[in-house]
């Protein structure tokens, strides 16, 4: 298992209690089977709140056991290849629905998989075994040594990050840090523009005491482009010809409304 160090930042003590345990799993140097760590490495790079453990589960299984120790909630992912589905093919499954014993002679630490580690760690686990286990599978297309990720695993990557970010364990802890700048920006924090703008477009809409923000599916559909102002992933928006004079300088705190699919911030400043 290609365990993350904590340089990198994607696993902490297995025995740590959490929420929510993200495992990606799969093989970064066979195109689509890489899928499972790379979406790991965004969930990383967009932010996680503290109740949230990440683990890139690489190729083997035996550790994944020993890190689902403490989790309420464990979320797997991979690429799989039935050959039944188009590529990109998502299939969310029941964990115990898929979990497989090893077989009893002849097993080597590399043919340990996620499956068994599953079957393992009921059995290690007890009591202790997590109470609801979710496997998201996504079909590949390309295995080839050395392929990069192709464009339906991506976006099916894309769409299982948007299901993994609506999570209670991040929706719960979850709220935006943003800034409208005098010279008619609004800054929206990496965390919030990676989990809501996915398309990297939105329309602003001026409602009474509030300034709403709606994702677009992407460029493509028009609206204000989210411009990457940094490294760590922080997002500008210029909205100065929408609000004109009714700029709301300063920072305020936004929050996600599930119900309109709105980011949705107050023109009041914080008391």
């Amino acid at each position: 298992m290609s365990t993350a160090s904590p340089q990198a930042g994607l696993a902490h003590e297995a025995n740590t209690s959490c929420a929510l345990l993200v495992v990606g799993c799969g093989n970064l140097l066979r195109g689509d089977d890489g899928v499972g760590p790379i979406l790991v490495r965004h969930l990383w790079e967009g932010g996680v709140p503290g109740d949230v453990r990440l683990v890139d589960g690489g190729t083997a299984g035996m550790d994944v056991a020993f890190q689902m120790r403490g989790a309420a909630r464990v979320v797997i992912v991979d690429a799989c290849a039935t050959g039944e589905g188009e590529p990109g093919t998502v299939y969310k499954v029941p964990g115990p629905a898929v979990e497989e014993l090893p077989p009893l002679s002849g097993l080597h630490t590399h043919s340990f998989r996620w499956d068994n580690a599953l079957a393992f760690a009921r059995w290690l686990l007890k009591d202790e075994y997590p109470a609801d286990v979710i496997v998201y599978l996504i079909e590949a297309s390309d295995l080839s040594p050395g392929a990069e990720l192709t464009a339906p695993v991506r976006e099916a990557m894309r769409r299982v990050l948007t299901l993994i970010r609506r999570e209670p364990a991040f929706r719960d802890a979850s709220s935006a840090s943003v800034e409208f700048t005098g010279d008619g920006y609004l800054r929206i924090d990496a965390h919030a523009a990676h989990e809501y703008f996915p398309g990297d477009a939105a329309v602003v809409l001026p409602k009474d005491d509030e300034v709403w923000v709606l994702p677009l599916r992407g460029t493509a559909s028009g609206g204000l482009l989210l411009k990457q102002r940094n490294a760590a992933g922080d997002r500008a928006l210029l909205v100065r010809e929408v609000l004109a004079d009714d700029l709301p300088v300063g920072s305020r705190t936004a929050h996600w409304d599930e119900r309109q699919g709105a980011l949705r911030i107050s023109r009041s400043p914080e008391c």
